[in-house]
Protein backbone atom coordinates (compact mmCIF):
# COMPACT_ATOMS: atom_id res chain seq x y z
CA UNK A 1 0.00 0.00 0.00
CA UNK A 2 1.46 3.41 -0.68
CA UNK A 3 1.55 6.48 1.44
CA UNK A 4 -1.10 8.39 -0.74
CA UNK A 5 -3.86 5.78 -0.22
CA UNK A 6 -3.17 5.27 3.27
CA UNK A 7 -2.87 9.52 3.61
CA UNK A 8 -6.43 9.50 1.52
CA UNK A 9 -8.06 7.15 3.97
CA UNK A 10 -7.20 8.72 7.01
CA UNK A 11 -8.35 11.92 5.89
CA UNK A 12 -11.55 10.66 4.55
CA UNK A 13 -11.90 8.99 8.52
CA UNK A 14 -11.82 12.39 10.14
CA UNK A 15 -13.92 13.79 6.88
CA UNK A 16 -16.26 11.66 8.09
CA UNK A 17 -15.92 11.83 12.20
CA UNK A 18 -16.19 15.50 11.75
CA UNK A 19 -19.93 14.97 9.46
CA UNK A 20 -21.24 12.54 12.52
CA UNK A 21 -20.02 15.26 15.26
CA UNK A 22 -21.63 18.09 13.50
CA UNK A 23 -25.11 16.08 12.74
CA UNK A 24 -25.10 15.27 16.26
CA UNK A 25 -24.46 19.04 17.54
CA UNK A 26 -27.13 20.37 15.16
CA UNK A 27 -29.75 17.06 16.56
CA UNK A 28 -29.14 18.37 19.86
CA UNK A 29 -28.99 21.81 19.26
CA UNK A 30 -32.60 20.96 17.15
CA UNK A 31 -33.98 19.31 20.15
CA UNK A 32 -33.04 21.66 22.70
CA UNK A 33 -34.72 24.21 20.70
CA UNK A 34 -37.47 22.09 20.06
CA UNK A 35 -38.29 22.04 24.31
CA UNK A 36 -37.48 25.56 24.81
CA UNK A 37 -40.38 26.14 21.88
CA UNK A 38 -42.91 24.27 23.33
CA UNK A 39 -42.24 25.30 27.08
CA UNK A 40 -42.48 28.47 25.66
CA UNK A 41 -45.93 28.10 23.99
CA UNK A 42 -47.76 26.03 25.85
CA UNK A 43 -48.89 28.22 28.44
CA UNK A 44 -50.19 30.84 25.86
CA UNK A 45 -52.06 27.37 24.20
CA UNK A 46 -53.52 26.27 27.08
CA UNK A 47 -55.41 29.41 27.77
CA UNK A 48 -56.87 29.69 24.54
CA UNK A 49 -60.84 29.47 24.92
CA UNK A 50 -61.88 25.89 25.98
CA UNK A 51 -58.49 25.10 28.18
CA UNK A 52 -56.49 22.35 28.35
CA UNK A 53 -59.26 19.64 27.55
CA UNK A 54 -60.02 20.87 24.51
CA UNK A 55 -56.16 21.79 22.93
CA UNK A 56 -56.38 18.37 24.22
CA UNK A 57 -59.27 16.82 22.07
CA UNK A 58 -58.05 19.15 18.84
CA UNK A 59 -54.55 17.23 19.31
CA UNK A 60 -56.08 13.71 19.37
CA UNK A 61 -57.95 14.63 16.36
CA UNK A 62 -55.13 15.80 14.62
CA UNK A 63 -52.81 12.93 15.55
CA UNK A 64 -55.69 10.27 14.76
CA UNK A 65 -56.37 11.95 11.40
CA UNK A 66 -52.73 12.65 10.38
CA UNK A 67 -52.03 8.81 11.31
CA UNK A 68 -55.08 7.62 8.80
CA UNK A 69 -54.13 9.99 6.28
CA UNK A 70 -50.16 8.49 6.40
CA UNK A 71 -51.79 4.80 6.44
CA UNK A 72 -53.74 5.83 3.43
CA UNK A 73 -50.99 7.41 1.41
CA UNK A 74 -48.84 4.19 2.17
CA UNK A 75 -51.59 1.98 0.93
CA UNK A 76 -51.89 3.61 -2.21
CA UNK A 77 -50.10 1.65 -5.36
CA UNK A 78 -52.01 3.85 -8.45
CA UNK A 79 -49.24 3.73 -10.34
CA UNK A 80 -45.88 3.42 -10.49
CA UNK A 81 -44.53 6.52 -12.31
CA UNK A 82 -42.07 8.82 -10.59
CA UNK A 83 -44.36 11.74 -9.84
CA UNK A 84 -46.72 9.27 -8.70
CA UNK A 85 -44.29 8.00 -5.99
CA UNK A 86 -42.94 11.26 -5.36
CA UNK A 87 -46.61 12.23 -4.16
CA UNK A 88 -47.25 9.49 -2.29
CA UNK A 89 -44.34 9.75 0.14
CA UNK A 90 -44.79 13.63 0.04
CA UNK A 91 -48.18 13.00 0.89
CA UNK A 92 -47.04 10.16 3.24
CA UNK A 93 -44.41 12.58 4.76
CA UNK A 94 -46.92 15.43 5.12
CA UNK A 95 -49.63 13.36 6.91
CA UNK A 96 -47.18 11.40 9.37
CA UNK A 97 -44.92 14.64 10.20
CA UNK A 98 -47.86 16.18 10.98
CA UNK A 99 -49.31 13.98 13.71
CA UNK A 100 -45.70 13.12 15.12
CA UNK A 101 -45.09 16.85 15.69
CA UNK A 102 -48.36 17.20 17.64
CA UNK A 103 -48.01 14.42 19.69
CA UNK A 104 -44.29 15.50 20.45
CA UNK A 105 -45.61 18.88 21.60
CA UNK A 106 -47.83 17.29 23.88
CA UNK A 107 -45.15 15.10 24.98
CA UNK A 108 -42.54 17.80 25.56
CA UNK A 109 -45.19 20.29 27.33
CA UNK A 110 -44.95 17.64 30.21
CA UNK A 111 -42.41 18.01 32.47
CA UNK A 112 -39.14 16.14 31.89
CA UNK A 113 -38.37 13.02 34.38
CA UNK A 114 -34.74 13.95 35.40
CA UNK A 115 -35.61 18.10 35.66
CA UNK A 116 -35.49 19.09 38.47
CA UNK A 117 -38.49 22.11 39.63
CA UNK A 118 -35.87 24.92 40.64
CA UNK A 119 -35.00 25.32 37.09
CA UNK A 120 -36.92 27.93 34.92
CA UNK A 121 -38.27 25.43 32.21
CA UNK A 122 -38.87 22.76 34.22
CA UNK A 123 -41.76 24.04 36.46
CA UNK A 124 -45.07 22.12 35.76
CA UNK A 125 -47.34 24.00 33.79
CA UNK A 126 -50.77 23.60 35.04
CA UNK A 127 -53.29 21.94 32.42
CA UNK A 128 -50.54 19.96 30.01
CA UNK A 129 -51.51 16.52 32.07
CA UNK A 130 -55.27 16.72 31.25
CA UNK A 131 -53.95 17.73 27.33
CA UNK A 132 -51.93 15.02 27.48
CA UNK A 133 -54.97 12.55 28.63
CA UNK A 134 -57.59 14.25 26.15
CA UNK A 135 -54.97 13.77 23.50
CA UNK A 136 -54.20 10.11 23.93
CA UNK A 137 -58.02 9.39 24.60
CA UNK A 138 -59.11 11.01 21.69
CA UNK A 139 -56.73 9.77 19.36
CA UNK A 140 -57.52 6.30 20.85
CA UNK A 141 -60.99 6.42 20.76
CA UNK A 142 -60.78 8.50 16.94
CA UNK A 143 -58.36 5.62 15.59
CA UNK A 144 -60.21 2.74 16.46
CA UNK A 145 -63.67 3.80 15.09
CA UNK A 146 -62.40 4.86 11.99
CA UNK A 147 -60.42 1.20 12.02
CA UNK A 148 -63.70 0.04 12.65
CA UNK A 149 -65.63 1.71 9.67
CA UNK A 150 -62.59 1.23 7.57
CA UNK A 151 -62.52 -2.63 8.54
CA UNK A 152 -66.30 -2.78 7.29
CA UNK A 153 -65.92 -0.92 3.91
CA UNK A 154 -63.49 -3.46 3.47
CA UNK A 155 -65.61 -6.18 4.39
CA UNK A 156 -68.46 -4.67 1.78
CA UNK A 157 -65.99 -4.85 -0.85
CA UNK A 158 -64.89 -8.13 -0.09
CA UNK A 159 -68.13 -9.62 -0.48
CA UNK A 160 -69.09 -7.92 -3.39
CA UNK A 161 -65.89 -9.13 -4.77
CA UNK A 162 -67.16 -12.46 -3.86
CA UNK A 163 -71.21 -12.05 -4.95
CA UNK A 164 -69.69 -11.29 -8.08
CA UNK A 165 -67.06 -14.04 -8.86
CA UNK A 166 -70.01 -16.35 -7.92
CA UNK A 167 -72.44 -14.72 -10.49
CA UNK A 168 -69.52 -15.22 -13.13
CA UNK A 169 -68.70 -19.16 -12.76
CA UNK A 170 -72.87 -19.60 -12.63
CA UNK A 171 -72.35 -18.05 -16.40
CA UNK A 172 -69.29 -20.10 -17.02
CA UNK A 173 -66.99 -16.93 -17.02
CA UNK A 174 -65.30 -16.86 -13.84
CA UNK A 175 -62.15 -18.47 -12.68
CA UNK A 176 -62.87 -22.00 -12.35
CA UNK A 177 -63.34 -23.71 -8.86
CA UNK A 178 -61.27 -25.75 -7.27
CA UNK A 179 -61.46 -29.20 -7.28
CA UNK A 180 -62.94 -30.83 -3.74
Amino acid sequence: MSENSAGFRARDGFAIAGVVIALGSVLVMALGLWKWFVRATVPVVLNWPGGSWAFGIAAGVIVAVGSLGAWWFSARHLGESRLRRAGRGFGMSVCGGTAFAVLMYVLASLPARNCPSYRDGCQYIPGTGSAFIACMATAALLGWGLYRVESARAEVRRTRERERMRKLRKKGKGKARKAR
